[in-house]
């Protein structure tokens, strides 16, 4: 099973970031390179679309709204791999003045190898927390 995970701290609460990324339709409120989210199945799956015309549909598998975590599946999508699951957690730092985002994922590749899908997932996780860092920035000013 392959793996990958970044993570970033932001200077902002818990509970602000949470609220921006914790529900499971608002990846277009903050990641880029999806431009719409439509929720089905009582808000347990997401049917995203990205920039580039691509779709995937995904699975929310454990929700914890105190702990400021969930993880999903992929039920579709175009990327090569099988049995992904993936986690996005928000965590107190600075004594809850600041935030420590972390996604992680693991998957088996199917086509491809671990290194190959690895560095693809490692890529969108760095430049969406990227970007989650840059929004948050740009909200403090």
């Amino acid at each position: 099973m392959a793996r990958a995970g970044a993570s970033v701290n932001v200077t902002a609460t818990p509970e602000r970031v949470w609220q921006l990324i914790g529900g499971f339709g608002s990846l277009p409120d903050w990641l880029p390179f999806i431009r719409k989210s439509e929720l089905s199945e009582g808000g347990r799956v997401r049917h995203l679309a990205s920039a580039n015309g691509e779709t995937m549909i995904e699975r929310l598998e454990k929700f914890d709204n105190t702990a400021r975590n969930y993880s999903y599946s992929i039920i579709q999508a175009p990327f090569r791999v099988k049995d992904y699951l993936s986690t996005l957690r928000v965590q107190s730092a600075n004594g809850g003045k600041s935030s420590t985002v972390e996604w992680t994922g693991q998957f088996t590749p199917a086509g491809a190898t671990d290194p190959e899908v690895s560095n693809l997932f490692q890529g969108i996780y760095e430049d969406g927390l990227k970007a989650l860092a840059a929004q948050i920035s740009s909200e403090r000013k």
